[in-house]
């Protein structure tokens, strides 16, 4: 699995390359929603630049961390917050089937009654 530390990556889009990554290990995830990621990642650094990366983190927990080449003044600091805050809530109910999936097929986790029929 492709690691950043402890966590793990999922996808992510770099501005300064022109380019979309996704971690073959998660290839299992449903067509649609692999292509949900890569457009919202691709628009992500079209709208305000830099890199963004969607990764889990020890807990199975989905981060957004962008980071911004030194001295990219194009880089958009206020646009990536609003627009990481755009995305958690419009796509909450993704990104939590998203750290479901993760939890239970990586982390080997148990799911609960209640999460059975969400």
């Amino acid at each position: 699995m492709e690691h950043d530390g402890d966590n793990v990556v999922l996808c992510g889009a770099n501005s300064y390359e022109q380019k979309y990554y996704f971690n073959q290990q998660f290839s299992s995830l449903p067509e649609s929603v692999r292509q949900e990621l890569q457009i919202m990642c691709v628009l992500y650094t079209e709208d305000v630049g830099g890199i963004l990366v969607l990764e889990y983190d020890q807990d199975g927990t989905l981060e957004f961390k962008v980071t911004a080449e030194e001295g990219d003044y194009l880089f958009d600091e206020i646009g990536s917050v609003l627009k990481i805050k755009q995305y958690r809530k419009e796509k909450r109910e993704l990104l939590e089937a998203l750290e479901m999936y993760y939890r239970v097929f990586y982390l080997g986790e148990e799911l609960e009654d209640g999460e059975r029929d969400t």
